[in-house]
């Protein structure tokens, strides 16, 4: 067999390699079929050598592919035209490395097709299973290009191929125990693991826990070379660094049960390490050396670990030098506040997913009771013996939720004096401490905390509210400012903890726990949630008034310190008073001046600067308070005269609408105590007793606290997809989460159904126009132990608004994560969808689909949430346009997540059989979208919306008409007629707005740039894709095709040259400039057509003809508003001809190549023009040397000459003739 295969290659050529290699992977039989369980087994080891059959096929095959580069890419070929899983075969695995290991241009070539077949499942761990299980010998010659293929893999951004990499890993480690082969196996995991890429780093540390975990006694005599990984250990984050101890700890703990084989120096040299980590002054270090301290107590305290260990007593860990280790950790941070706070949080996580020793309990529980002596006062009857000032400022009780019966409050006013005692503990400890102590009282009582229960509901000790007066806020000095604000804080993240303690209590079932105080434990935890959004609407006003950086209760990571407070553009000295405000932050101004500008409207940027920017530019100050004031709607509840006092008066704070969200806590978020996933389950519970109100209205205010924090983690869990509307989540910057993207979904997947049930009512509310209970907020803000201050309102009209917006956030959100669209959360997608179903029967709107959808597959309820949000748009529309926007976009999100779906499950029908999803609802469901969107474009909004409230929307009047044009059937018919309505659109301010605009109430004077502009990009992107489309029809031409793409072209230029003849009418510089910029990208794209154009010219000449004659109208006005932007010195048209000239020019000598190619007559003739203005009058070579403003504002503006007289006139230096085309020279 080899001397015949040694035949065949040596025999190939160009006409028959494709032949041959097809016989070659259809005859012949190569290895692989060793059971790969008894290889695994070891019965069959080295059962291929390389002196075999097998090895001399192999070798003929190497040298044969090795000269012959037409049977390499004869290969290739073949292997790309394999669609099937079942249809490939071991010989490809063998053909790939063998092509892999000669190196050169195929070498990329085969890399991309694995990595492409991989993705797409054709090829799988059972193929290499087969070449490599069993077959060590034969194997070992290749080894390298195995592990040359593995270490691609692994650095792919795609999960899955670091998927496939980790089982290369793994079996090839498994299979060669040769020293050799291991520490290469190490050596590259290494190099991956020192990258600096955070996927690569975390898949590879992965796949060194699993080879540790599994062979951790075999590779102790390599240790050596593991050790390599901490030389890379200061550019890790928490969780890798928890991979690394893991990954030491493992090979520690088999060293200490196998001392004679010189492992046990594992142990040594990572005890030395943490210890010298654990004790550095670098904060840095410090943070490695207590996740490693409590990696190694997790490891040798661990009892599920040393009762799984079989060994004498005295091999097994002692759980004393574990504690020991701890009690170093805890001294060693015990003065410095923040290691401290990592290390408390850290030991509460590890005491709840660890079963640790007794000892370890006990030690733990003894340290955290001493809890009550620094934080906690005594009361008498519920009041303090004593009442003290402190800093000036007298403090008392709030929020006290027991009453009289409370014996303690957590004496939060004093601690937070800006002139503590050295005795006093910080106040930054308190949260974290308490986290540590909740998680030892439960461990210790079953899970109950009726231990703890009293601090539940005993009140705080802080600031008096009549120092909170707007008037006498303002007497207060710079040092009582901070002690307050830092008093509310201390508070804020005190109640986060008590969230997120008790909320175990509610979120799952505790056996010693009755119903009834469970129940109990529920409503007192609502009132603490209104506690939480009083204190957070009072801060935020203080900061916004007094700005100041608030200290960090949880270790930030790289964040941390003065670069965190840089990051949001806070001032450097925040705590202190400053006589001169303006000059410290004038640099801080000019970065938020430059960053606000490149957050500028694409329309702005276009726009010429006014008087008031010059003004601002040269310095002078312009008081614009009034016209802020007066501009701003008032709240409910609120008089005229009451805002002009405000306004008059800088010393107040003004009303406080604690339904607005915190902007000024919100770049301080990141600072907070994090609130735990299960405190959502709060969104199930009510403490509304009166049947005259409903939950929902009752409750409103407290779950938009929560789904707010809820769409915060969604963000912070997918930070890739970027928000449509700018929100205060937004600015955040990402705060690492312990629990993964399963994790993640697994805890909130009881919550979908209540997002639905909340989202109902809201809409309910909107749809019956009802408002809450006037005292339903005061009452119940009465019974929470809420102080009644004046100031401090609830807007009841933005709340059902809110309350949506959030919710269609968190379905966006949730639909976009990735891993939601795997298979193993298929189940998890479903469940989404089916509370997303509409409540009355939709089937009818199905019944075109042949066979007809399964109510229980994915299909049918992508249609059914889809119907739902269509329904809710209905009543929502009338109400608030921006909210039915919202639900606008998050039909645009469902739509994209049924693409992203199916081009998941690759090209396989069975995939998509099994997920139960066909592609025949992707066109059913954009055409919906694109109704919805017709819908909201042509409903009549509400008064608050009307001209003057559309020149703030046009991000979202851009979104809504890009959607429109994107899922409508015919993008090219719609944008011809959206052009021509766009030409009948108002110059001014009218009445007749939405008669003038064709139905479109949104399209009016104000609006016009932002449709001229989307109209052109999405005229530019349709002629893009059609011209694609084009050129992959050339090599299968068929005459109705052809015809209809070439319509669809000439629609296009229909619409381009509306579009730019709509400058003789709309004399605005933005509007030219915009011209003139996307007139240039259109020329551009146009381009790419002329070789299709060329090969079509002879059989549909006259419509090409047509077409560049069509085109030419524009590039003269193109022309025409390109010089007159340089006479009259236009700088913001004038930087954009450069480009827009090229692409002119190239167009020109494009057709003059095309007709010269293409047509024996003469069809073109090249000229100079005559200078014209946008009237089409003759324009003297020295008139704009001569004009004045006034005269150059008359030529724009007036004209006797009607702006189409000149639309259809040809040049008078071009030839006559239908048949002649005269082009512009430049």
């Amino acid at each position: 067999m080899p001397h015949l295969l040694r035949f065949l290659l040596l025999s190939a050529t160009p006409a028959n390699a494709g032949r041959i290699i097809f016989q070659i992977r259809g005859q012949l039989r190569f290895i692989g079929v060793v059971d790969p369980r008894a290889a695994r087994s070891k019965k069959l080891k080295g059962k291929a050598s390389a002196n075999s059959t097998d090895g001399a096929i192999l070798d003929t095959l190497r040298s044969g592919l090795r000269f012959k580069n037409i049977l390499c890419e004869a290969f290739l070929k073949e292997l790309k035209s394999v669609d099937h899983p079942k249809d490939h075969k071991v010989i490809d695995v063998w053909l790939i490395m063998l092509i892999y290991a000669n190196g050169g241009a195929l070498q990329k070539s085969a890399e991309k097709i694995l990595k492409s077949k991989i993705l797409r499942g054709c090829i799988r761990e059972t193929l290499f299973d087969q070449c490599i299980r069993g077959n060590t010998e034969l194997v070992k010659e290749h080894f390298m290009s195995f592990l040359s293929v593995s270490d691609y893999l692994l650095a792919c951004k795609e999960q899955k191929a670091r998927e496939f990499a980790s089982y290369l890993f793994t079996a090839l480690c498994e299979e060669f125990t040769d020293t050799y082969s291991r520490q290469e196996l190490v050596g590259s995991l290494v190099a991956h693991i020192g990258s600096g890429v955070s996927y690569e780093v975390s898949s590879s540390l992965d796949i060194m826990i699993s080879l540790t975990s599994n062979n951790s006694e075999e590779l102790i005599p390599i240790s050596s070379h593991i050790t390599g990984i901490l030389d890379y250990l200061e550019s890790f984050h928490e969780d890798n660094l928890r991979k690394v101890y893991d990954i030491f700890c493992q090979l520690a703990l088999a060293a200490g049960f196998n001392t004679g084989s010189g492992g046990s120096s594992v142990a040594n040299e990572l005890l030395m390490v943490v210890r010298k980590q654990v004790s550095n002054p670098d904060m840095k270090y410090r943070r490695m050396g207590i996740i490693g301290a409590l990696r190694i107590v997790s490891t040798i305290a661990n009892v599920d670990v040393n009762d799984t260990v079989n060994c004498s007593s005295s091999q097994q860990p002692n759980s004393e030098e574990a504690l020991e280790l701890l009690k170093m950790s805890v001294n060693s941070c015990k003065f410095v506040t923040l290691p401290l706070i990592f290390l408390y949080d850290e030991l509460a996580a590890l005491l709840e997913s660890k079963v640790l020793h007794s000892a370890i309990l006990d030690w733990v529980g003894n340290y955290v009771a001493e809890f009550d002596t620094p934080f906690l006062a005594d009361l008498n009857n519920g009041e303090l013996s004593e009442k003290h000032l402190y800093d000036g400022i007298e403090g008392e009780l709030w929020m006290n939720l027991d009453g009289d019966v409370s014996p303690i409050c957590v004496n939060i006013m004093p601690l937070a004096s800006t002139l503590p005692q050295k005795s006093q503990p910080c106040l930054q400890i308190l949260p974290s401490q308490f986290s540590l102590l909740s998680m030892i009282e439960r461990l210790g009582n079953e899970g109950s905390l009726g231990g703890i229960n009293a601090l539940l509901g005993c009140p705080l000790h802080l600031p008096s509210i009549k120092h909170l007066d707007g008037a006498k806020w303002g007497n207060l000095s710079g040092l009582q400012k901070k002690a307050v604000c830092h008093s509310l804080y201390y508070a804020i993240n005190w109640i986060r903890e008590l969230l997120n303690a008790f909320s175990t209590q509610v979120a799952s079932r505790v056996d010693n726990l009755s119903q009834k105080a469970r129940d109990e434990t529920a409503v007192k935890l609502l009132k603490r949630l209104r506690n939480l959004i009083l204190l957070e609407g009072l801060l935020n006003a203080f900061l916004k008034n007094y700005p100041l950086s608030l200290p960090e209760l949880r270790y930030l990571g790289d964040c941390s310190g003065s670069t965190s407070t840089s990051k949001f553009n806070l001032p450097k000295k925040m705590g202190e008073e400053s006589m001169d405000g303006t000059s410290s932050n004038k640099r801080q101004k000019g970065c938020k001046d430059k960053a606000a500008s490149e957050k500028m409207n694409p329309d702005d940027k276009l726009k010429q600067p006014t008087l008031l920017d010059a003004f601002k530019r040269a310095g002078v100050t312009v008081s614009q308070t009034t016209n802020k004031a007066s501009s701003q709607p008032s709240s409910s509840g609120m008089m005229s005269k009451d805002i002009e006092q405000e306004a008059n008066d800088p010393g107040e704070l003004g009303l406080v609408d604690l339904m607005t969200a915190p902007v000024q806590l919100d770049m301080q978020r990141f600072k907070f105590r994090t609130l735990h996933t299960r405190c959502l389950s709060l969104l199930n519970y009510s403490e509304c007793q009166d049947s005259s109100c409903s939950s929902l209205e009752t409750e409103l205010h407290i779950y938009l606290y929560l789904l707010r924090d809820l769409h915060n983690k969604l963000d912070n869990l997918n930070p890739a997809t970027k928000p449509f509307l700018n929100t205060s989540q937004a600015k955040c910057p990402r705060v690492h989460c312990h629990d993964n993207t399963q994790e993640f979904l697994d805890k909130i997947q009881p919550l979908f159904s209540v997002l639905r049930k909340h989202l109902d009512g809201a809409v309910s509310m909107i749809r019956d126009e009802s408002e809450s209970c006037t005292d339903n907020w005061s009452s119940h803000s009465s019974s929470a132990g809420n102080p009644d201050i004046p100031y401090v309102v609830v807007s009841k009209s933005s709340i059902t608004t809110a309350v949506c917006k959030e919710i269609l956030g968190c379905y966006r959100k949730l639909v976009a994560i990735p891993d939601l669209l795997n298979q193993p959360n298929m189940s998890v997608l479903k469940q989404l969808l089916q509370t997303l179903q509409p409540t009355e029967n939709f089937d009818g709107i199905l019944s075109k689909f042949q066979p007809s959808l399964a109510p229980n597959n994915v299909d049918y309820l992508y249609c059914g949430a889809c119907k739902m949000f269509e329904d809710i748009m209905d009543p929502v529309c009338s109400f608030s346009y921006l909210l039915s926007s919202d639900v606008l976009i998050t039909m645009q999100s469902i739509v994209n997540s049924v693409v992203v779906l199916l081009d998941e499950s690759g090209e396989s029908n069975q995939k998509k059989i099994q997920i139960g999803c066909s592609k025949a609802i992707i066109p059913f469901l954009r055409k919906r979208l694109g109704q919805s969107a017709h819908k909201l474009l042509t409903a009549d909004q509400p008064s608050e919306h009307a001209e003057n409230g559309w020149q703030s929307k046009g991000d979202l009047i851009q979104k809504i008409l890009q959607i429109y044009l994107r899922n409508s059937e015919s993008t090219s018919d719609l944008l011809c007629e959206l052009c021509k309505a766009l030409t009948q659109a108002p110059l001014l301010k009218t009445k007749g707005t939405q008669e003038a605009s064709n139905g479109f109430p949104t399209l009016c004077s104000s609006t016009i740039p932002t449709w001229y502009r989307v109209l052109h990009e999405e005229n530019t992107g349709t002629l893009n894709k059609t011209i694609k489309q084009a050129l992959k029809t050339r090599a299968l031409p068929e005459s109705g095709s052809i015809h209809t793409i070439l319509e669809e072209i000439q629609k296009s230029v229909e619409a381009f040259v509306y579009l730019i003849q709509m400058c003789k009418t709309h004399e605005k510089v933005s509007m030219h400039a915009m011209a003139v910029k996307h007139g240039g990208k259109y020329i551009d794209t146009f381009l790419k057509a002329f070789n299709f154009l060329e090969t079509q010219f002879k059989e549909h000449n006259a419509i090409i003809l047509e077409m560049l004659k069509e085109l030419q109208k524009a590039t003269r006005t193109i022309q025409t508003i390109c010089s007159e932007a340089k006479g009259y010195k236009r700088m913001m048209i004038t930087s954009k001809v450069p480009p827009a000239k090229r692409s002119m020019e190239k167009f020109l000598f494009q057709v003059k190549a095309l007709l010269h190619n293409c047509s024996t007559e003469k069809k073109f003739w090249m000229g100079n023009l005559k200078h014209k203005d946008m009237h089409g009058h003759v324009v003297s070579s020295q008139v704009y040397g001569s004009v004045d403003d006034e005269d150059e504002e008359q030529m724009e503006t007036d004209s006797d000459t009607p702006a189409d007289e000149n639309d259809n006139t040809m040049d008078e230096d071009a030839a006559e003739g239908s048949n002649d085309v005269p082009m512009e020279e430049e």
